[in-house]
């Protein structure tokens, strides 16, 4: 079952509070474009300004189209400009003025190189902020891969010795103790906030998940409990894998560099689909492989919105409700997997942050298949 869309010039809106929104965007488009000369340098650079400062009131991705279409022509009038100026130059000596012209001009030259001059010193900051500010960014980047790869590796080492135990306080305050898999071992020795491993084949998703009653801990704080930007993949607090909750999920950054979460929302594309079908999600007691029904993009509502909320399906406790959720999510699918869960099913729901909607949220959801 397919979600209604509505389509704006060429972007997809999921409700039809975003679509409206996204006409109304488009109607103070055409009312600038009708007001202006985009031909104009000067005032395609007023447009620009004005947009750049909020002075339009755009709610949605349409107004950040327009606002990089009108930076794109700026530059091609700006470097036209600057290519018929060289085109027409001609040079001029200082002996044509007179004296008192001579001494204007030059006045002016130097106004101009000082200007010229304080604007490179600026720029020469920027670029080396910049510079600075992506050279940590991706050292961070670099620096979580090698930890995580080097915690692959350890998961590698399988312990047959000794069994290690796990303790779970169930939420009526019981305390169950279950046998840890032995290639998760060493690892929950090093953090015993550790729940599982999710994998996706072919992909950078191979992490450990974590799992603590502050949820925000895992935020900002890697495997090793260091502050770290890139967080970790963690499992919400509510879910349970002793006495397993109907839906697990799992949370993780949409992070530029495709560390974490960040190439989940490649599978907005059916062909991505294609290629990566399962997920792997071993608890540290269990194995498991979950095979993907839907991808979808939601977000994050307030109480008073009565919409389905995709992070509060954890448990089902009647096939009534269990239907009903599975039913919303098939609508907000993107495509039509043709799998389906019965009630019983265990489902995997993996979340991370979606940048077309404030609050967005990207979504992919699997049921575990017996292999």
């Amino acid at each position: 079952m397919k979600a209604n869309h509505w389509t704006v010039e060429g972007r997809t809106f999921r409700t039809e509070r975003d679509y409206r929104a996204a006409c109304r965007d488009l109607e103070l488009i055409q009312k600038i474009r009708d007001k202006y000369n985009f031909n104009n340098e000067k005032e395609l650079s007023a447009v620009y300004q004005a947009v750049i400062n909020k002075k339009f009131a755009f709610t949605t991705i349409i107004g950040k189209d327009f606002e990089e279409e009108v930076h794109d022509l700026l530059q091609k009038l700006t470097k036209k400009a600057i290519h018929d100026d060289k085109k027409h130059n001609r040079s001029v000596s200082l002996d044509e003025f007179d004296p008192q012209m001579r001494q204007q001009i030059l006045k002016e030259l130097k106004k101009q190189e000082l200007t010229r001059k304080i604007i490179l010193s600026i720029l020469s900051a920027v670029a080396v902020i910049c510079i600075g500010y992506f050279g940590v960014y991706y050292y961070n980047a670099d620096k979580n891969n090698a930890e995580n790869s080097a915690l692959s590796n350890l998961k590698t080492k399988i312990d047959y010795g000794a069994a290690v135990t796990g303790e779970i306080e169930t939420q009526d305050n019981v305390v169950i103790q279950k046998d840890i898999l032995p290639q998760y071992k060493k690892l929950y020795q090093k953090n015993r906030s550790l729940i599982g491993w999710v994998k996706v084949d072919g992909t950078k998703i191979d992490y450990p998940v974590m799992q603590s009653v502050n949820e925000d801990y895992y935020l900002d704080h890697n495997f090793e409990q260091e502050k770290d930007k890139n967080g970790s993949i963690f499992m919400d607090a509510q879910c349970d894998v002793i006495t397993p909750s109907t839906n697990l999920i799992i949370y993780g950054h949409n992070m530029k560099s495709g560390t974490m979460f960040g190439t989940l929302s490649n599978y907005e594309n059916e062909e991505y689909y294609q290629k990566h079908k399962k997920i792997m999600f071993d608890t540290i007691y269990e194995k498991g492989t979950y095979e993907i029904m839907y991808a979808f993009r939601s977000r994050l509502y307030s109480e008073e919105e009565i919409v389905f909320k995709y992070y509060q399906f954890i448990e089902a406790m009647t096939e009534e409700e269990f239907y009903s959720n599975m039913n919303e999510m098939a609508k907000m699918s993107l495509y039509d997997t043709g799998v389906t869960a019965d009630f019983g099913d265990r489902l995997l729901t993996l979340s991370t942050c979606d940048y077309n909607e404030k609050n967005g949220r990207f979504v992919v959801v699997a049921k575990r298949v017996n292999e």
